[in-house]
Formats: structure tokens, C-alpha cells, sequence
């Protein structure tokens, strides 16, 4: 299992120059069925000294649809998404007008960014919106992430993005960020779940994901509409893009302050890749991947070790269906996820040509797009980060 109690690693929070701070519905009603006001200012406050200290800062913020039925002061709960999406438009002015007030007392600038995964899905999409949270941090704004709920599907069925967490480690993917905070109502990841078994234990410091912790989560109960699932799903993005996570109780007394002072609180993610430039991190943000490639033990050691193109002869395997252009995971035998990369070739031409010489590939397919199924330039391949 991925997970290291030892006291010898890097700080995860040393030199944290830009952070994200996502805040959950559960955190910021406080198990209510209305925004909590002190709670909300609290964090705000919190968010503002680090602020006013010069620490870059991004909140991605839940509880607009908890807003909306509170103005319309509705009690039942209707699950159907064109009525959850009204919620969430009513709501979401009315979080953004809490929120300005609550950083006007510091007289600091508030932003709204509203976004879908369709958004960043597109390579310029990504770009734009980069461009735009980047030049508000510039400005010392502080910018207020939420998904667009009224066109965006998915998080209100409960299926993708699930309570912003994995919105949030986007937007730590798409600026860079140094250290993401996901804030809920739970101390962190526990070995079970702390509310039903009194022997879990809090697991302080994770430096892989792997199945072990993916199940863990699976275990430790619900949480919101996202639960720890999202949470850790939403960790393995970030940290594959080299950005430190961890899941702390939000309504522990100045937690944020703590976290980026170094306090160890919560659990802590580790990274699991250096720094990664822009266009690498997109590719690996897994916003829009197409398929699977399962190349051999030569492959994966000319891709990680000698920055060398993936070739038809080292492929063992395509899955799912994907066209020439598109973006594929990239797999060695033994499951492990070394990048990804855009593929010269579709899923049905690389079916006919893997573990073949490149010089047979217009032999077998009738065409030649090159020798190379995935070329350097157009791979993403993670590398570990030194202990």
C-alpha cells in the first residue's frame, strides 16, 4: 500500500506560492439544509490572511443548489436535473453575493468562474480558461470556481464530477497549483469508516494511489454527493500532475493556516511526478482519453527511461475504440499507468499492426501515417518524484 507514516519526507506544504481550497456542501452548511454564515467566514477570513501574505489563492466552492432551495425556501427535495439546475442558478448568485461580502471586509476582489468539463476537455478551452484564473491571480483576485450547473449534466446526476472534487483538482491541474486543500466534514482517509467502526484510524500520509487506498475509500462511507471516492479520484489526478493534496476536517479551528504553515493534518497525498508544463498537464488530466494501450517491458523502458516514441513492435494490446488524434492512456503489463499520448493510428489500425516492425505498417494497413504510433512529442509520460 501507498501510504508512509514516516516523519523524513519533504514537507508537503514547504514553498506553497499558489493553493486551491475546495470547500463541500457539508462543510459550508454545516449538516444544515442552509449555508452557515460563520462557518463561511471563517474559511473566507482564513483564506484572506494567506492572501494578504501574498499566497496565491483559488476556491472552488459547492452549495449553490443548497443556496437556491433555501431562497425559494423549498423543503422537498425533487431529483429531476432541470429542476436541480434552476436550484443551482438561483443559488449560485446567491453564493457569489456571500462570498463578496464576505472578502470585501479584507477590501480583497472576488471573480466567478463557472466551468465544465466540456470546457477543459478542449485543448484551447483549457488555454483560455489557464489564461483567465492565471491573470486574475496576477491581479490579486481571488476567483470563485464552481461547475456551470445549468449546462453541465453530469455532477447533478451523481456520476462524473461528483461534489467539485474533481473539478478542484482540475483547476489545481490547470494553474500549476503548488498544494489543493479538499475541505469536508471527515478528518481525512481512515482505514474504515470512523462513524460506524471506533477502531478506524486516520491514514496520515499517502505516497501512491493504489488499489489498497482506492478501496479504502470505497469503504469509508458517503459523503455528500461526492464521498471519499471522488476525493481520492480527485487526488490522483492532481498528484499526477505534481500538485500536494490533502483531505482535512474544514471546521477544525484555523485549518487552512495550519495546513500551509506545514502543520500535518488530515491526509496527505504526496505527488507522484515533478512539475509538468502546460500542455502535458492537460494531456494528463484524463479530460478527454479515448482508449488504452498496453505496450511490453521494452516499450514501457524506452518511453520512461530513454524518451523514446511508442512503436507498433512494443504494443501489446488496444482497448476501447479510439481514431487517429485522439488521446489514449498508456499501460505497461502489469497495469502500471506510465502517460499518455495522441495516436497516429486508430484502435482498429494499431489492432492490425501491434507487435509488428514499423516497416510493415503500409504493408498491413494500406496507408502510413509514420513508424511512430504515439511520438514523443506527443506523449505525456509520468516520471516519479525523488523521496
Amino acid at each position: 500500500m501507498g501510504r508512509n507514516n514516516g516523519t523524513n519526507s519533504k514537507s508537503a506544504e514547504q514553498c506553497c506560492q499558489r493553493m486551491v481550497v475546495k470547500l463541500g456542501t457539508s462543510l459550508l452548511t454545516g449538516g444544515s439544509d442552509r449555508l452557515d454564515r460563520d462557518m463561511m467566514s471563517r474559511l473566507a477570513g482564513q483564506v484572506a490572511r494567506l492572501h494578504q501574505q501574498g499566497v496565491e489563492m483559488l476556491v472552488v466552492s459547492s452549495g449553490a443548489m443548497t443556496a437556491g432551495r433555501h431562497r425559494l425556501s423549498l423543503t422537498r427535495k425533487i431529483k429531476n436535473i432541470p429542476f436541480k439546475q434552476v436550484l443551482c442558478s438561483v443559488g449560485q448568485s446567491h453564493l457569489m453575493h456571500i462570498y463578496e461580502e464576505l472578502f470585501g471586509q479584507y477590501k480583497i476582489p472576488v471573480a466567478q468562474a463557472l466551468l465544465t468539463k466540456a470546457d477543459l476537455s478542449d485543448r484551447s478551452g483549457y488555454l483560455n480558461a489557464r489564461n483567465t484564473l492565471l491573470a486574475l491571480l496576477q491581479l490579486r483576485v481571488i476567483c470563485i470556481v464552481n461547475e456551470n450547473d445549468v449546462v453541465a449534466v453530469d455532477e447533478l446526476d451523481e456520476a462524473k464530477f461528483g461534489d467539485n472534487d474533481n473539478l478542484s483538482a482540475m483547476v489545481a491541474n490547470l494553474v500549476d497549483a503548488d498544494l489543493l486543500l479538499l475541505l469536508t466534514d471527515t478528518a481525512g482517509l481512515h482505514t474504515a469508516d470512523p462513524r460506524r467502526d471506533p477502531s478506524a484510524q486516520l491514514i496520515s500520509e499517502v505516497e501512491r494511489i493504489d488499489a489498497e487506498i482506492e478501496s479504502l475509500a470505497d469503504r469509508a462511507g458517503a459523503l455528500g454527493i461526492g464521498g471519499m471516492v471522488t476525493k481520492i479520484e480527485a487526488a490522483k489526478l492532481a498528484t499526477a500532475s505534481g500538485v500536494t493534496v490533502i483531505i482535512a476536517d474544514g471546521r477544525e479551528p484555523d485549518i487552512i493556516l495550519r495546513l500551509a504553515g506545514g502543520e500535518k493534518v488530515g491526509t496527505c497525498f504526496l505527488p507522484t511526478t515533478a512539475k509538468l508544463e502546460s500542455r502535458k498537464r492537460w494531456m494528463l488530466s484524463g479530460l478527454c482519453i479515448s482508449g488504452e494501450l498496453v505496450v511490453d517491458a521494452g516499450a514501457a523502458t524506452a518511453l520512461k527511461k530513454q524518451n523514446r516514441s511508442l512503436l507498433a513492435a512494443g504494443i501489446k494490446e488496444a482497448k476501447g475504440n479510439f481514431d487517429r488524434g485522439d488521446l489514449v492512456d498508456i499501460y505497461d503489463a502489469e497495469g502500471l499507468h506510465l502517460g499518455c499520448g495522441l495516436v497516429n493510428y486508430s484502435s482498429s489500425e494499431v489492432d492490425l499492426i501491434k507487435g509488428s516492425h514499423s516497416g510493415k505498417i503500409a504493408t498491413l494497413l494500406g496507408i502510413d501515417f509514420g513508424p511512430e504510433v504515439v511520438h514523443r512529442d506527443n506523449l505525456a509520460v509520468l516520471q516519479e518524484v525523488e523521496k
